[in-house]
Protein backbone atom coordinates (compact mmCIF):
# COMPACT_ATOMS: atom_id res chain seq x y z
CA UNK A 1 0.00 0.00 0.00
CA UNK A 2 1.16 3.57 -0.59
CA UNK A 3 0.88 4.36 3.09
CA UNK A 4 3.78 1.97 3.81
CA UNK A 5 6.13 3.40 1.20
CA UNK A 6 8.90 5.85 1.98
CA UNK A 7 8.98 8.98 -0.16
CA UNK A 8 11.65 9.04 -2.83
CA UNK A 9 12.49 11.58 -5.48
CA UNK A 10 12.02 9.96 -8.90
CA UNK A 11 11.94 11.05 -12.51
CA UNK A 12 12.09 7.67 -14.24
CA UNK A 13 9.80 5.95 -16.70
CA UNK A 14 6.03 5.57 -16.17
CA UNK A 15 4.04 2.46 -16.90
CA UNK A 16 1.30 1.73 -14.36
CA UNK A 17 -1.72 3.55 -13.03
CA UNK A 18 -1.61 4.11 -9.26
CA UNK A 19 -4.15 2.28 -7.12
CA UNK A 20 -7.36 3.68 -5.68
CA UNK A 21 -7.09 5.08 -2.16
CA UNK A 22 -10.22 4.62 -0.08
CA UNK A 23 -12.30 4.28 -3.24
CA UNK A 24 -10.86 7.36 -4.94
CA UNK A 25 -8.96 7.17 -8.22
CA UNK A 26 -6.02 9.45 -8.85
CA UNK A 27 -6.25 12.45 -11.16
CA UNK A 28 -3.46 12.86 -13.70
CA UNK A 29 -1.44 15.81 -14.95
CA UNK A 30 1.16 15.39 -17.68
CA UNK A 31 3.68 18.10 -16.88
CA UNK A 32 3.77 20.82 -19.57
CA UNK A 33 6.80 22.80 -20.69
CA UNK A 34 7.73 25.54 -18.26
CA UNK A 35 10.45 27.08 -16.12
CA UNK A 36 9.36 25.49 -12.85
CA UNK A 37 12.33 23.98 -10.99
CA UNK A 38 10.22 21.29 -9.29
CA UNK A 39 7.01 19.35 -9.69
CA UNK A 40 5.73 21.13 -6.60
CA UNK A 41 6.24 24.56 -8.17
CA UNK A 42 4.34 23.45 -11.28
CA UNK A 43 1.42 22.09 -9.24
CA UNK A 44 1.16 25.27 -7.19
CA UNK A 45 0.92 27.44 -10.30
CA UNK A 46 -1.42 25.10 -12.22
CA UNK A 47 -3.83 24.68 -9.29
CA UNK A 48 -3.83 27.99 -7.36
CA UNK A 49 -6.90 26.96 -5.35
CA UNK A 50 -4.71 24.38 -3.58
CA UNK A 51 -2.13 26.04 -1.33
CA UNK A 52 1.56 25.11 -1.26
CA UNK A 53 1.09 23.89 2.30
CA UNK A 54 -1.66 21.52 1.12
CA UNK A 55 0.51 20.13 -1.67
CA UNK A 56 3.37 19.59 0.80
CA UNK A 57 1.03 17.78 3.16
CA UNK A 58 -0.30 15.57 0.34
CA UNK A 59 3.24 14.72 -0.74
CA UNK A 60 4.14 13.77 2.82
CA UNK A 61 1.24 11.28 2.86
CA UNK A 62 1.98 9.77 -0.55
CA UNK A 63 -0.93 11.44 -2.30
CA UNK A 64 1.26 12.70 -5.18
CA UNK A 65 2.94 9.88 -7.09
CA UNK A 66 4.39 8.92 -10.46
CA UNK A 67 3.05 6.17 -12.70
CA UNK A 68 5.04 3.55 -10.79
CA UNK A 69 3.28 4.57 -7.58
CA UNK A 70 6.45 6.14 -6.19
CA UNK A 71 6.05 9.18 -4.01
CA UNK A 72 7.07 12.54 -5.45
CA UNK A 73 8.76 14.89 -3.01
CA UNK A 74 9.08 18.68 -2.79
CA UNK A 75 12.51 18.32 -4.43
CA UNK A 76 11.45 16.17 -7.41
CA UNK A 77 12.60 18.10 -10.50
CA UNK A 78 10.12 19.27 -13.10
CA UNK A 79 10.33 17.08 -16.20
CA UNK A 80 8.25 17.81 -19.30
CA UNK A 81 5.91 14.91 -20.00
CA UNK A 82 6.15 13.35 -16.55
CA UNK A 83 2.77 11.93 -15.51
CA UNK A 84 1.91 13.14 -12.02
CA UNK A 85 -0.95 11.36 -10.27
CA UNK A 86 -2.57 13.08 -7.32
CA UNK A 87 -5.56 12.36 -5.12
CA UNK A 88 -8.10 15.14 -4.83
CA UNK A 89 -9.16 16.13 -1.34
CA UNK A 90 -11.74 18.53 0.07
CA UNK A 91 -11.04 19.52 3.65
CA UNK A 92 -14.60 20.57 4.50
CA UNK A 93 -16.56 18.01 2.45
CA UNK A 94 -19.99 17.43 3.95
CA UNK A 95 -21.21 13.87 4.52
CA UNK A 96 -24.34 12.93 2.57
CA UNK A 97 -26.78 11.45 5.11
CA UNK A 98 -28.57 9.15 2.68
CA UNK A 99 -27.74 5.60 1.68
CA UNK A 100 -27.50 3.92 -1.69
CA UNK A 101 -28.75 0.35 -2.19
CA UNK A 102 -27.19 -2.30 -4.40
CA UNK A 103 -30.08 -3.94 -6.27
CA UNK A 104 -28.02 -6.36 -8.36
CA UNK A 105 -24.41 -7.47 -8.73
CA UNK A 106 -22.73 -10.10 -10.89
CA UNK A 107 -19.46 -10.68 -12.76
CA UNK A 108 -20.23 -7.92 -15.28
CA UNK A 109 -22.78 -5.50 -13.82
CA UNK A 110 -23.78 -3.75 -10.65
CA UNK A 111 -27.04 -1.81 -10.37
CA UNK A 112 -27.27 0.79 -7.62
CA UNK A 113 -30.24 2.76 -6.36
CA UNK A 114 -28.82 6.24 -5.74
CA UNK A 115 -30.37 8.64 -3.22
CA UNK A 116 -30.90 12.34 -3.88
CA UNK A 117 -27.91 14.66 -3.26
CA UNK A 118 -25.18 12.06 -3.90
CA UNK A 119 -22.94 12.57 -6.95
CA UNK A 120 -22.11 9.56 -9.10
CA UNK A 121 -18.43 10.50 -9.51
CA UNK A 122 -16.18 13.15 -7.91
CA UNK A 123 -17.14 16.70 -8.90
CA UNK A 124 -16.61 20.11 -7.34
CA UNK A 125 -16.75 19.85 -3.57
CA UNK A 126 -17.81 16.20 -3.67
CA UNK A 127 -14.77 13.93 -3.75
CA UNK A 128 -15.05 11.29 -1.04
CA UNK A 129 -18.83 11.26 -0.73
CA UNK A 130 -19.76 9.86 -4.14
CA UNK A 131 -21.69 6.83 -5.29
CA UNK A 132 -18.65 5.42 -7.07
CA UNK A 133 -16.39 5.84 -4.06
CA UNK A 134 -18.90 4.29 -1.70
CA UNK A 135 -19.40 1.29 -3.97
CA UNK A 136 -15.67 0.70 -4.45
CA UNK A 137 -15.20 0.75 -0.67
CA UNK A 138 -18.21 -1.54 -0.22
CA UNK A 139 -17.31 -4.09 -2.91
CA UNK A 140 -13.52 -3.86 -2.84
CA UNK A 141 -13.57 -3.66 -6.65
CA UNK A 142 -11.34 -0.76 -7.82
CA UNK A 143 -12.21 -1.42 -11.49
CA UNK A 144 -15.85 -0.46 -10.94
CA UNK A 145 -16.96 2.19 -13.47
CA UNK A 146 -20.30 3.93 -14.11
CA UNK A 147 -21.79 3.26 -17.54
CA UNK A 148 -23.86 6.46 -17.44
CA UNK A 149 -24.59 9.39 -15.13
CA UNK A 150 -27.56 10.98 -13.44
CA UNK A 151 -27.52 14.37 -11.72
CA UNK A 152 -26.55 14.73 -8.09
CA UNK A 153 -30.08 16.01 -7.40
CA UNK A 154 -31.75 13.04 -9.15
CA UNK A 155 -32.42 9.76 -7.37
CA UNK A 156 -32.65 6.30 -8.88
CA UNK A 157 -30.87 3.69 -10.95
CA UNK A 158 -27.23 3.84 -12.03
CA UNK A 159 -25.61 0.98 -13.92
CA UNK A 160 -21.95 0.10 -13.28
CA UNK A 161 -19.50 -2.15 -15.09
CA UNK A 162 -17.72 -4.51 -12.71
CA UNK A 163 -15.50 -6.11 -15.36
CA UNK A 164 -13.17 -4.14 -17.68
CA UNK A 165 -13.15 -7.04 -20.17
CA UNK A 166 -16.91 -6.81 -20.87
CA UNK A 167 -17.26 -3.06 -20.33
CA UNK A 168 -17.27 -2.03 -23.99
CA UNK A 169 -20.28 -4.23 -24.76
CA UNK A 170 -22.35 -2.50 -22.08
CA UNK A 171 -21.12 0.99 -22.99
CA UNK A 172 -22.40 0.32 -26.51
CA UNK A 173 -25.94 -0.08 -25.13
CA UNK A 174 -25.98 3.59 -24.24
CA UNK A 175 -24.04 4.82 -27.25
CA UNK A 176 -26.33 2.96 -29.64
CA UNK A 177 -29.52 3.74 -27.67
CA UNK A 178 -30.29 0.09 -27.03
CA UNK A 179 -31.26 0.67 -23.41
CA UNK A 180 -34.68 1.94 -22.31
CA UNK A 181 -34.64 4.54 -19.52
CA UNK A 182 -37.82 5.54 -17.75
CA UNK A 183 -38.10 8.42 -15.26
CA UNK A 184 -40.84 9.73 -13.04
CA UNK A 185 -41.26 13.36 -12.02
CA UNK A 186 -43.61 15.51 -9.97
CA UNK A 187 -44.39 18.82 -11.66
CA UNK A 188 -47.21 21.38 -12.07
CA UNK A 189 -50.31 20.41 -14.01
CA UNK A 190 -50.57 21.04 -17.75
CA UNK A 191 -54.34 20.73 -18.26
CA UNK A 192 -54.31 22.26 -21.73
CA UNK A 193 -51.62 19.99 -23.15
CA UNK A 194 -52.26 16.72 -24.97
CA UNK A 195 -50.54 13.59 -23.69
CA UNK A 196 -48.57 11.61 -24.53
CA UNK A 197 -46.40 14.16 -26.29
CA UNK A 198 -42.82 14.53 -27.49
CA UNK A 199 -40.55 17.48 -26.73
CA UNK A 200 -37.77 17.96 -29.30
CA UNK A 201 -35.40 20.92 -29.14
CA UNK A 202 -31.82 22.06 -29.47
CA UNK A 203 -30.10 22.12 -26.06
CA UNK A 204 -26.74 23.85 -25.61
CA UNK A 205 -24.67 25.21 -22.73
CA UNK A 206 -26.11 28.34 -21.16
CA UNK A 207 -25.20 30.86 -18.48
CA UNK A 208 -23.80 30.22 -15.95
CA UNK A 209 -21.74 27.42 -17.50
CA UNK A 210 -23.42 24.66 -15.48
CA UNK A 211 -26.91 25.42 -16.85
CA UNK A 212 -28.31 24.36 -20.20
CA UNK A 213 -30.74 26.20 -22.47
CA UNK A 214 -32.92 25.67 -25.53
CA UNK A 215 -32.09 27.65 -28.67
CA UNK A 216 -33.33 27.80 -32.24
CA UNK A 217 -31.87 25.24 -34.60
CA UNK A 218 -31.97 21.53 -35.45
CA UNK A 219 -33.13 19.44 -32.51
CA UNK A 220 -30.48 17.43 -30.68
CA UNK A 221 -32.70 16.26 -27.81
CA UNK A 222 -35.97 14.36 -27.55
CA UNK A 223 -38.15 13.31 -24.61
CA UNK A 224 -41.47 11.44 -24.58
CA UNK A 225 -43.76 12.73 -21.86
CA UNK A 226 -46.94 11.23 -20.45
CA UNK A 227 -49.08 11.67 -17.35
CA UNK A 228 -49.29 8.90 -14.75
CA UNK A 229 -51.64 10.55 -12.28
CA UNK A 230 -53.41 13.90 -12.11
CA UNK A 231 -54.19 15.65 -8.88
CA UNK A 232 -55.17 18.99 -7.36
CA UNK A 233 -51.50 19.93 -6.99
CA UNK A 234 -48.57 18.49 -8.91
CA UNK A 235 -49.09 15.77 -11.49
CA UNK A 236 -46.94 12.67 -11.73
CA UNK A 237 -45.27 12.42 -15.15
CA UNK A 238 -43.57 9.58 -17.00
CA UNK A 239 -40.47 10.79 -18.86
CA UNK A 240 -38.67 8.68 -21.45
CA UNK A 241 -35.49 10.29 -22.79
CA UNK A 242 -34.68 9.26 -26.34
CA UNK A 243 -31.45 11.23 -26.27
CA UNK A 244 -29.20 11.93 -23.30
CA UNK A 245 -28.34 15.62 -23.17
CA UNK A 246 -27.21 17.16 -19.89
CA UNK A 247 -30.23 18.23 -17.79
CA UNK A 248 -32.48 17.30 -20.70
CA UNK A 249 -35.55 16.28 -18.69
CA UNK A 250 -35.33 19.32 -16.45
CA UNK A 251 -34.94 21.70 -19.38
CA UNK A 252 -37.79 20.12 -21.35
CA UNK A 253 -40.26 20.17 -18.47
CA UNK A 254 -39.41 23.78 -17.62
CA UNK A 255 -39.83 24.76 -21.28
CA UNK A 256 -43.32 23.23 -21.28
CA UNK A 257 -44.27 25.40 -18.32
CA UNK A 258 -44.08 22.62 -15.74
CA UNK A 259 -40.65 22.77 -14.05
CA UNK A 260 -39.94 19.71 -11.95
CA UNK A 261 -40.82 20.28 -8.29
CA UNK A 262 -37.93 21.64 -6.17
CA UNK A 263 -35.72 22.27 -9.21
CA UNK A 264 -33.23 24.89 -8.07
CA UNK A 265 -31.81 25.42 -11.55
CA UNK A 266 -34.71 25.56 -14.02
CA UNK A 267 -36.36 27.83 -14.95
CA UNK A 268 -34.26 30.02 -12.60
CA UNK A 269 -31.47 29.58 -10.06
CA UNK A 270 -32.39 29.13 -6.41
CA UNK A 271 -29.64 29.46 -3.82
CA UNK A 272 -29.66 26.78 -1.12
CA UNK A 273 -27.31 26.51 1.82
CA UNK A 274 -24.79 23.65 1.83
CA UNK A 275 -26.25 20.71 3.70
CA UNK A 276 -29.85 21.77 3.07
CA UNK A 277 -31.61 18.51 2.16
CA UNK A 278 -35.14 19.72 2.81
CA UNK A 279 -36.32 19.94 -0.80
CA UNK A 280 -35.08 17.08 -3.01
CA UNK A 281 -35.63 17.41 -6.74
CA UNK A 282 -38.72 15.38 -7.61
CA UNK A 283 -37.06 13.40 -10.39
CA UNK A 284 -36.43 9.67 -10.22
CA UNK A 285 -34.63 7.33 -12.61
CA UNK A 286 -37.24 4.64 -12.05
CA UNK A 287 -36.55 1.81 -14.54
CA UNK A 288 -33.89 0.45 -16.89
CA UNK A 289 -34.39 -2.36 -19.38
CA UNK A 290 -32.19 -3.85 -22.11
CA UNK A 291 -31.08 -7.04 -23.81
CA UNK A 292 -27.87 -8.16 -22.15
CA UNK A 293 -25.15 -8.05 -24.83
CA UNK A 294 -23.28 -10.96 -23.23
CA UNK A 295 -26.05 -13.40 -22.33
CA UNK A 296 -28.81 -12.24 -24.71
CA UNK A 297 -31.26 -12.24 -21.78
CA UNK A 298 -33.65 -9.33 -21.22
CA UNK A 299 -32.87 -7.43 -18.02
CA UNK A 300 -35.20 -5.12 -16.13
CA UNK A 301 -34.40 -3.12 -13.01
CA UNK A 302 -36.67 -0.88 -10.93
CA UNK A 303 -35.81 1.70 -8.26
CA UNK A 304 -37.29 1.27 -4.81
CA UNK A 305 -37.28 5.01 -4.13
CA UNK A 306 -40.53 6.96 -4.26
CA UNK A 307 -41.21 10.61 -5.04
CA UNK A 308 -43.20 12.86 -2.72
CA UNK A 309 -46.89 12.92 -3.42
Amino acid sequence: MLANRKPVAHTGSMRKRPPHIDGLAASTLQLPPGAWPTVLDCLCERFPAVSRVQWLERMARGRVVDSEGRWLTPDTPHLVGLEVHYYREVSDELPIPFDEVVLHSDADLLVADKPHFLTVTPAGGHVHETLLGRLIRQTGNPTLAPLHRIDRETAGLVLFSTNPHSRAAYQALFRERRIQKYYEAMAPALPNAEFPCVRSSRIVAGEPFFRMQEIEGPANSETRIDVITRGDGNWRYALTPITGRKHQLRVHMAALGAPIANDGMYPSLVQRAPGDYSAPLQLLAKRLSFIDPISGVERRFCSNFLLDR
